[in-house]
């Protein structure tokens, strides 16, 4: 007999808006806030909630093996009712800081939803400058079956970004730490410099600290 997938506790938030009478809710999420380089990607989507239209697996995208957040964005792209992924690069989070770039990246993305939601859930604690009913839910990608799959898309997107961005600049390991401050990648930039996509407003602190004022 097939296993029940253990996600209805992830359904509450968008059974409970259904209920209320909302018929499209999107969930948005970003990832790629804290790295050294690289974008901050945010993805929305809605998601069909029917019980037979719901991809197993759904979760914090932080959660799952690289192999099955592959696995499920196949689902969740083919099953979605809209989705769109946007990104904002290393120069446009310094120039904005990177709360405010998330909160662009993430606008842009509702925003480019083909269907136009009802209500959004939102992972974190903040809202976006959007005329819709709102709800953020901290820790939201694991709480919400909308905002995981947006978890998911986000994640899937900028890691193979990131990839991509490995084989520009191998001398890094953006393939394995994604930018993140890894004690590799650490070492690497203390002995190669900065490249292109570092944040500088990231690294200011540790290249003066190197004494190469930041540049």
């Amino acid at each position: 007999m097939k296993r029940k997938w253990e996600g209805a506790a992830k359904l509450a938030f968008e059974r409970d808006l259904l209920g209320r009478g909302a018929r499209y809710i999107a969930g948005a999420d970003e990832v790629g806030r804290g790295p050294l380089a690289g974008p901050v990607v945010c993805a929305a989507v809605i998601m069909p909630l029917g019980e037979d239209e719901l991809v197993e697996g759904v979760d914090d995208s932080k959660k799952l093996k690289e192999g099955e957040r592959e696995r499920l964005a196949v689902f969740i792209r083919e099953r979605a009712l809209a989705y769109r992924v946007e990104q904002l690069s290393h120069a446009e989070i310094d120039r904005l800081n990177i709360l405010e770039a998330t909160r662009l990246c993430m606008k842009r993305a509702v925003e480019g939803l083909s269907l136009k939601p009802d209500v959004l859930l939102l992972d974190g604690n903040f809202r976006l400058e959007l005329d819709m009913e709102q709800h953020s839910i901290v820790k939201g990608d694991a709480l919400s079956y909308s905002i995981g799959a947006a978890s998911i898309l986000a994640k899937v997107y900028r890691d193979a970004l990131m990839r991509e961005y490995d084989k520009i600049y191998p001398q890094y390991g953006f393939a394995e730490n994604k930018g993140y401050g890894t004690a590799a990648h650490m070492r690497a930039i203390w002995e190669y410099g900065l490249c292109e996509i570092h944040r500088r407003t990231f690294t200011r602190k540790f290249w003066e600290e190197r004494g190469n004022g930041g540049e």
